[in-house]
């Protein structure tokens, strides 16, 4: 007669305390790194202003208004550095947002929009609209191509999404070796555009690509961050979502069908909410790559793979790493500004070289 094993459930339920312990601690954590960045992203810059009266004056924003009128540092926080801080927050949510959405569907922690192409297609399709913009709408006044430029990267990031997609699937399942060759082969292609794009330019428009390439939230405004929070804010809400679809289909498609996961609809959803996120930050703030990598691995390491706490963790370093990010550039040159692109690719590649080397071991050991 077989002796029937019965599960260890209080190993289990301390497991599961550890684990929900460690998450609040992650998040209390990260909570406490938002608003002291936020702070000091507001506080620094080419006008230094305490971070004791960058509180004063948010607070008196929201009681009284009327009483700033006539500050200079008011003029300067309200006007100029808070839509900047909150335009970096949601594009860096929602690259990180995208990142681990990718990892999750693509089930490798090194997928990324950028790695795979989505980026350098939403560039193109901007850029295109830089360039061409003014030529296929001349005279329909400025408001036209900045409204497109959006729609275009929206576009340019779904259609380069599908593509890949596409070509990495076959009899519905999706090869990562191809995934990524199609991603180089597809960043080449639109790199190459972007440039013949560059070389048609007249100088306002290849300064404007130029500026616009490296990445940058300079020119933010009030305008600008809430087109982009109406278009990341249904990413943000959605993507957790997500999560139990996407622990599902860490144990393969067969298996997540089995548990009741409609697959083929959660993979559009995730790619649709990809395309969108990535084309509206990459509208907004240009190329800005390695956040979309970092801010979820450091998160899985962090809490562990369940997607369902690594989303909207993910999505909190982002915003942190990029509105910091953007706080250094305006800092270490100034008055000049570094580009945000350079900067973060600057720390991420190391970053993504010690992963690819971590992981090499691993495979080897």
């Amino acid at each position: 007669m077989t002796a029937v094993v019965e599960p260890d459930t209080t190993a289990i339920a301390r497991f599961v305390e550890r684990r929900r312990r460690r998450f609040l601690i992650v998040a209390s954590g990260l909570a406490a790194i938002c608003v002291i960045t936020f702070v000091l992203a507001l506080a620094n810059g080419a006008v230094a202003i305490p971070p004791g009266k960058t509180l004063h004056i948010l607070i008196g924003a929201i009681v009284d208004h009327a009483a700033l009128a006539g500050d200079r540092d008011a003029l300067v926080l309200l006007d100029l550095r808070l839509p900047r801080v909150l335009l970096g927050l949601e594009v860096g949510a929602a690259l990180a947002a995208s990142g681990a959405l990718m990892q999750g569907l693509f089930r490798n922690p090194l997928a990324d929009p950028g790695l795979i192409g989505v980026s350098s297609g939403a560039a193109l399709a901007a850029a295109a609209t830089i360039v061409l913009g003014d030529r296929l709408l001349a005279g329909a006044g400025e408001a036209v191509p900045f409204a497109l430029l959006p729609i275009g990267a929206f576009c340019g990031g779904l259609i380069t999404t599908l593509l890949i997609y596409a070509i990495a699937t076959r009899a519905g399942r999706t090869s990562m070796a191809t995934m990524l060759l199609a991603g180089v082969a597809l960043s080449a292609f639109a790199g190459a555009a972007t440039s013949l794009l560059a070389f048609l330019s007249d100088d306002r428009q290849l300064r404007d690509l130029t500026f616009w390439s490296l990445g940058s939230l300079n020119g933010a405004s009030w305008n600008k961050t809430a087109i982009v929070a109406a278009i990341v804010t249904p990413l943000l809400l959605a993507a957790p979502l997500l999560g139990r679809a996407l622990n599902a289909l860490a144990l393969g498609e067969a298996e997540a069908f089995h548990l009741g996961i409609r697959v083929q609809r959660i993979k559009a959803a995730t790619i649709l909410l990809v395309a969108l996120a990535v084309g509206a930050s990459v509208a907004a703030a240009g190329v800005v790559g390695f956040v979309g990598v970092v801010a979820p691995h450091i998160v899985r390491l962090a809490t562990g793979p369940d997607h369902r706490r690594l989303l909207p963790l993910a999505m909190m370093l982002g915003g942190a790493l990029l509105v910091a990010a953007d706080a250094f550039a305006r800092v270490l040159a100034a008055p000049a500004e570094l580009p945000l692109g350079v900067l973060t690719a600057t720390i991420g590649s190391p970053f993504f070289l010690w992963l690819l080397l971590r992981r090499n071991r691993s495979v080897w050991s």
